[in-house]
């Protein structure tokens, strides 16, 4: 049991009438699991599990709208109607229950929102610049837009007020309390432009409107970035306005982000930075800014791990420290602190699926889940049968993890010389190294769990039936497709290229036929190598598949090590011609047809599934290797279609090509039923 007396972590933190029994909190964050903009019993039980976990403040409703030109365009909530109260007031019992404090973030989106979306109605701002993200020009604010936006404030504080929560906070950083205090958004020469007082001005007056409407007994927060390049918020401003609203009485706390969020690069690469970034990457920041503020002062970026949690309240960085995307990975991390068991929370290593596929995890299947799937898994009513995976990639890994947290005995094999499938291979593209840690993860729950992990085993059919189980999960995963190109055995596959088995050209040509991670991960491989690269893509633009978080960092980076990026073409033919090749695209959108010369072509079209085992083993199995879809879905047993035999079934990429995200639910799903 660890010593939570000594631990900086689990001091109590009293702000106002509120008292926070430790120092670890989750920011708000636009989850995508509201119903009609209502957070519902989905939308609660998701951050009930991060209540249950034992964080003493769980914030919710990232971006929610006070007004009806605040449109809803990346799955927020509406604080604009009392419909909400019902909803907040069964919100704050179900989180209170567990001793954690409940807040809401409550926003006017200002020139981020889109005039299409929801309502129709024009986009409003401080002046007419647009918005590069959500493509917006709005129309300037005059006074009565002034006066509207401030009653709506004060409308959606009572509201929150009113449906039992601790407090809120407002977003300043590029919506609209922020759009008047940067300059380049700000262009407005009366009484709410030009000076830092005058640009001030309308977030002390939504303040003053808030506090007037809910007296007190209410904690105000505001979250803000400290630092905007290209034109916005200096550091040196943003503390100057954060004194201003000290001295005026306006906040209690202040939340601190980094960065605009008016371009995907923005949001990938500060305002809410990923992989490709250092862990906590604005940390030694915060020390310069708490020395500065009066209020408590939050903060969330990337912090991850507990020893850089730790360390930012030990040295008096922070007063709380926020794990939000770490929560999304493992719910259970207070309490896995407390217990001793640090080595043991999921790890977050900034993959940034749950800002795409929000706000699932990408190796916590259950997360955003939590009416279909449990977080913690019990034991089975029947535990002890033998369940045997073959193929330890993530999908095997995780299959066998959770039939022994079910209490089954569990034997998993490997033909390679260590686990880790496809992900060995998207380790030795550069910024996405630390994705090994879904593999080193599940290994060491293994260790924990007491299961033997056989690596150089090539399992036959036979050598499955000799070890007499009561269930197969086969999880061998796929190999390159070659798809339809003619003269495909001219080529190599990013396999090759990326296990080192081929050596590489020159010049060379990599064709995505995906728009996932593989190919454009490897034309950047081959670029840091010296070789010239040209990328060509059958999407649109590249990187297509992927998430606001990975595209534009993947795109930067191509442009930084000069690859030539091409869109719309598909690869049809590859043929020698002297000793170079050459390689024929078909225009996607034309039909038309080019040739070109290179010296080595590279080609992602994903996978075809391995069966050869799983095949020989249908006619010995009880269900003849079919997964019931209903019973799947439902997390129910499978049915049998004989009395004899063993269940067989199949998951990730030995099904299909698809996701890590994918193969691991294809797992859980069948194994949390065992």
């Amino acid at each position: 049991m660890h010593s939570i007396e000594r631990d900086p972590l689990f001091a109590p933190l009293t702000i106002g009438h509120l008292r926070l029994k430790n120092r670890i909190m989750s920011t708000s964050h636009a989850s995508g699991m509201d119903d009609e903009g209502m957070p519902a019993f989905r939308y609660q039980r998701y951050h009930e599990e991060k209540a249950k976990g034992g964080l003493a403040l769980t914030m919710f409703g990232g971006s929610s709208n006070v007004a009806p030109d605040s449109p809803s365009v990346f799955d927020q909530l509406r604080v604009d109607s009392d419909a909400v109260i019902p909803h907040l007031q069964s919100f704050s019992d179900r989180i209170h229950q567990h001793g954690t404090a409940l807040m809401c973030q409550i926003t006017h989106l200002g020139r981020r929102g889109d005039p299409t979306a929801d309502n129709w109605l024009p986009t409003i701002a401080p002046s007419v610049q647009r918005e590069t993200l959500h493509r917006s020009i709005p129309r300037e604010m005059d006074e009565h837009d002034i006066k509207r936006v401030v009653k709506s404030f004060a409308e959606a504080a009572r509201r929150c007020y009113e449906g039992g929560l601790d407090g809120i906070e407002t977003l300043a950083g590029s919506h609209l309390i922020g759009q008047f205090f940067a300059p380049d958004t700000n262009q407005r020469t009366d009484k709410y432009g030009g000076s830092l007082e005058n640009r001030v001005r309308f977030a002390l007056q939504v303040y003053e409107a808030m506090r007037k409407a809910v007296g007190d007994k209410f904690l105000f927060g505001i979250r803000m970035s400290m630092h905007e390049d290209r034109g916005g918020l200096s550091q040196e401003d943003a503390l100057r306005i954060v004194e201003i609203l000290e001295r005026e009485g306006a906040i209690d706390f202040l939340n601190c982000v980094f960065g605009r969020m008016d371009t995907e690069l923005s949001l990938a690469e500060y305002n809410m930075p990923g992989m490709s970034r250092p862990l906590a990457p604005f940390l030694d920041r915060m020390r310069d800014i708490k020395s500065a503020v009066k209020v408590p002062v939050f903060h969330a970026a990337r912090i991850v791990d507990t020893a850089t949690a730790r360390h930012a309240i030990r040295d008096r960085l922070l007063d709380m420290v926020s794990m939000t995307r770490g929560h999304i990975a493992d719910p259970e991390i207070v309490n896995k602190i407390a217990r001793g068991e640090e080595h043991r929370i999921r790890p977050c290593f900034g993959a940034t699926h749950c800002m795409h596929k929000k706000p699932s995890c990408i190796h916590n299947v259950a997360s955003g889940r939590e009416t279909e799937l449990p977080q913690q898994i019990e034991r089975s009513d029947n535990p002890g049968k033998h369940v045997v995976v073959v193929g330890a990639g993530p999908a095997g890994l995780e299959a066998a993890r959770v039939a022994a947290e079910r209490g089954h005995q569990v034997s998993i094999f490997d033909a390679a010389t260590k686990p880790g499938g496809q992900l060995l291979l998207a380790t030795k593209a550069g910024w996405r190294r630390d994705i090994i840690s879904v593999v080193d993860w599940r290994v060491s729950e293994l260790e924990h769990l007491g299961v033997e992990l056989h690596v150089n085993r090539y399992m036959e059919a036979e050598d499955v039936a000799s070890l007499k189980p009561d269930v197969v999960i086969v999880a061998t995963g796929g190999l390159p497709n070659p798809g339809k190109i003619v003269g495909y055995d001219q080529c190599a596959s990013t396999w090759d290229v990326l296990g080192g088995d081929t050596t590489i050209a020159g010049d060379v040509i990599v064709y995505d036929g995906t728009g996932r991670h593989e190919a454009i991960s490897c034309a950047q491989f081959i670029a840091e190598k010296g070789s010239e690269v040209r990328y060509f893509t059958i999407d649109d633009m590249p990187a297509a598949e992927l998430g606001y978080g990975e595209r534009p960092v993947h795109r930067k980076k191509m442009y930084e090590l000069g690859v030539a990026m091409m869109t719309d073409r598909v690869l049809v033919a590859v043929e020698q011609h002297g000793n170079r090749l050459q390689a024929t695209f078909r225009n996607d959108l034309t039909d038309s047809l080019e040739t070109i010369e290179t010296e080595q072509v590279i080609v992602e079209q994903g996978t075809l599934p391995v069966v050869d085992v799983f095949n020989q083993l249908q006619t010995l199995s009880n269900n003849d290797g079919h997964t019931d879809i209903e019973a799947l879905l439902a997390c129910d047993k499978q049915p049998q279609l004989r009395a004899d035999g063993f269940g067989l079934f199949r998951i990730g990429d030995a099904v299909s090509s698809r996701s890590l995200h994918a193969a691991l639910l294809d797992a859980y799903r069948i194994a949390v039923a065992l």
